[in-house]
């Protein structure tokens, strides 16, 4: 199985995979890989994972332009595709349908031996796929839906496209898994059972927005949803940092009101119920896996009181930061 990537000459390739996907391994254990670019065109890395079956593929990339790539592949798949950032085109004779992504946005494709012209935006790309053997992706596929029984059907029939003809956001709660799976830190047989886990509770995610009726049935304009994935990035980078409502509405440019209403609609939550479960998040794993000291998890987390912190922790886990170290 193979995957060739370029821009307009065959021969000189930006990416080729001779042996793409032996991550549709049986049986056994856990193999990653990563690779590095450095190309006119393009530079970035590309972190893969892959196991049992799955296969799990992460990086960003950063393009010179606007880019127009031919690609071609020789094997079939199902994706689960998140389109963390940057905006994306396929164009293939193969899809009876439009297939690009924006920033924020994800769907499932089912691909067969294709081949066709892959478009970039020059601005930063980032992307999380989960690829699954379509063998194996068929026992999760629910049978409640008309939408999910015609996507099977197009994978009996060999008939590459999308699940649903709507992309739909990515929540809070896969934007949490992603970034779980993202940086997982376990070993062999633990990483494996904990990347398994969080793929089939993705998926879950993934089938429950997708086969709504409307997906993404919003009152939100598309420029205040980019804008309000910005301030959750804002926060997402600044943990350890305090900013009043105003103020990150002025930073990405829009209004209270706007950033209040959208960020419950788009996430469930509140602006700053979302910033204290991140810190609290954050301050679970550096307690837990980086082996730091409760006084240095409130410092990094911007209590300059440790009692509030251990009171705020408290407050989301039922147990002190100390008890949770010991």
């Amino acid at each position: 199985m193979a995957l060739r990537l370029y821009e307009h000459d065959p021969d000189n390739l930006l990416i080729k995979r001779d042996d793409t996907f032996p991550f549709f391994l049986k049986e056994g254990g856990i193999q990653e890989h990563r690779m590095q670019f450095e190309h006119p065109v393009a530079a970035g890395y590309y972190q893969e994972i892959y196991f049992d079956g799955m296969h799990i593929g992460y990086g960003n990339a950063v393009f010179s332009d606007k880019v127009l790539l031919n690609f071609e592949s020789d094997f079939e798949t199902v994706e689960m595709h998140f389109a963390l950032k940057g905006k994306s085109k396929v164009f293939s004779e193969h899809f009876d349908q439009k297939v690009g992504f924006e920033a924020n946005q994800h769907n499932i494709v089912y691909a067969n031996q294709m081949r066709g012209k892959m478009q970039w935006e020059s601005s930063g790309n980032e992307i999380c796929e989960i690829n699954f053997d379509p063998k194996l992706f068929k026992r999760f596929l629910p049978e409640e839906s008309v939408l999910f029984e015609q996507f099977q059907q197009a994978i009996d029939k060999g008939n590459s496209g999308k699940l649903n003809p709507d992309n739909s956001h990515i929540s809070h709660q896969m934007y949490q898994l992603i970034q779980e799976i993202m940086q997982c830190n376990r070993k062999g047989t633990f990483k494996k059972m904990f990347l398994e886990a969080k793929v089939i509770e993705l998926l879950l995610l993934q089938f429950e927005q997708l086969g709504e009726a409307k997906p993404n049935n919003t009152s939100l304009k598309k420029s205040d949803i980019d804008k309000i994935y910005a301030v959750r990035e804002y926060i997402i980078r600044n943990l350890d940092t305090t900013c009043s409502l105003i103020n990150l509405a002025l930073h990405v440019g829009t209004n209270e009101f706007t950033l209040k209403k959208g960020f419950k609609e788009l996430f469930g939550t509140t602006v700053f119920g979302f910033w204290n479960d991140a810190k609290m998040e954050q301050a679970k794993v550096m307690l837990t896996e980086q082996q730091m000291s409760v006084g240095e998890v409130s410092c990094h987390t911007g209590y300059k009181n440790q009692r509030h912190f251990s009171a705020a922790f408290k407050r989301k886990y039922g147990i002190l930061p100390s008890q949770l170290k010991s």
